[in-house]
Formats: C-alpha cells, structure tokens, sequence
C-alpha cells in the first residue's frame, strides 16, 4: 500500500474540517475562532498540493477533493458569516430577507472553483481573485467592525449598502478576467521578485500598523498592485 499517495488527499480532509469547525464558530457568532480556522484551512490548502507534487502523486481526485473542501472553507464559511452580521445587529435587523444575500459569496466562490479546474491558464498565477483571499478577506470584517471602531473609521464602513455591494462585488472579482500576479517566488533574484518581496513588506506594514482592517486591505493591495503591474506590463 502507497501510504505516500493517500498524504496530500487527507491534508485537503483536514481543509474541509477546518472549514465545517468554522461554520460551528459563525453559528455562535465567534468570528475570531472562525478566523483561525479558515487561516489554518487555508494553510493546508497550500500543503497538499505541495505535497502532491514532492510526492508526485497528483491525481484527478486530488483536484475535485480540493476545489471540494475550498467550497466550504473559502466559500461557504464567508458567506455564513456575512449571513450572520446582516441578520443580527451590525445591519439588516434579525430575519431579514436581506441577510440571505450575504450567499452571494458563496454562488461566486462556487463558479470560481468550478472554471478554476477547467482553466488551464491558472497554472502559475491566477485570473481573478482566488477564494482563500475573498474568504480572509470577509472574515476579517467582523474582527474590525467593532462599536469601538465608529470612533476612527469612516462612516461608509458602517453602511448596510456597502457591504451588500461588497458581496456582488466579491463575486464578480473572482471570476474577473483580472490577471494577479503570483506570490510564489521561482528564482533567487532581487531584481525577478522585487514585486513579490514589496507586496510581502507591505503586508508586514498593514498588520503592524492596522491590525484587523490590515487583512482586508491586504486583498485589496494585492488586485490593485496586479492591474497596476498589468498596466505596466502591456506598455512594455
């Protein structure tokens, strides 16, 4: 028995655990054990695959578990838990229909990873906004918006709207034919990885410096810096 293949396939299971033990967390309303949860899920989101290829025992099945588990880490866990603010006091009032829209996540996380095993052009780098980003991306949300927050944040923050926009926005961005450069570094060369050694310092500054919203602003680095470096990269 080749105990060596079946490795990668149980680290993808311990992906969807992390996501199921999430979704516990969202239901209790306890963002911050929520948020740990999907980091660590998303953590072992990036070891299977590598441990598939060291191992090199990739397979069809590797591929449909992943997007699989990703579903419910990366894509039902952020829309639960926009579900959850809009149904309790951060904006819609309880049971209202609205709340039901913060599955928009969800419907485009779904499309995403579905076009993701079919694309042939995600090898290296991705088009469109991966779903382990958007997932942060939500989850970090209720970690910042406090009732202390009011005081230093502005007031758009605060709008019901904005975050509705935000969801048909998050959709949208992840099956965008936006192409986002890849953090992965290739070649022992300042010169060949100075935009992924400046997006790594920056994430540094965010966290330091604004803690929780420092997650999300992150994301939004990280799809302004790709369209700012297509742009230069068509010029040339």
């Amino acid at each position: 028995m080749n105990i060596k293949k079946h490795i990668p396939n149980s680290i993808t299971l311990l992906n969807l655990f992390c996501g199921c033990i999430a979704l516990v967390f969202v239901s209790k309303l306890d963002f911050q054990n929520a948020f740990l949860f999907v980091c660590l899920g998303i953590f072992l989101d990036f070891f299977d695959g590598f441990f598939a290829r060291l191992f090199k025992v990739s397979s069809p099945l590797g591929l449909q578990l992943d997007s699989l588990a990703d579903m419910v880490t990366s894509g039902v866990v952020p829309g639960y838990v926009m579900y959850q603010m809009f149904s309790n006091e951060y904006a819609f009032g309880q049971n209202s229909i609205f709340s039901y829209l913060g599955f928009v996540i969800t419907l485009g996380a779904c499309y995403r990873l579905a076009n993701f095993n079919i694309d042939t052009r995600q090898t290296d780098s991705f088009i469109g906004l991966p779903t382990p980003a958007n997932a942060l991306f939500f989850l970090s949300i209720p970690l910042w918006l406090t009732p202390d927050s009011i005081n230093y944040l502005p007031a758009i923050l605060f709008s019901k709207w904005f975050y509705v926009a935000l969801c048909f926005l998050s959709a949208f961005i992840m099956n965008a034919e936006i192409p986002l450069f890849s953090l992965k570094i290739k070649y022992f060369s300042l010169k060949k990885n100075a935009l992924q050694i400046f997006f790594l310092i920056s994430c540094l500054f965010f966290i330091l410096f604004f803690r929780n919203l420092g997650v999300a602003m992150i994301i939004v680095f990280y799809v302004l810096l790709s369209v700012i470096n297509n742009s230069f990269i068509k010029k040339k």
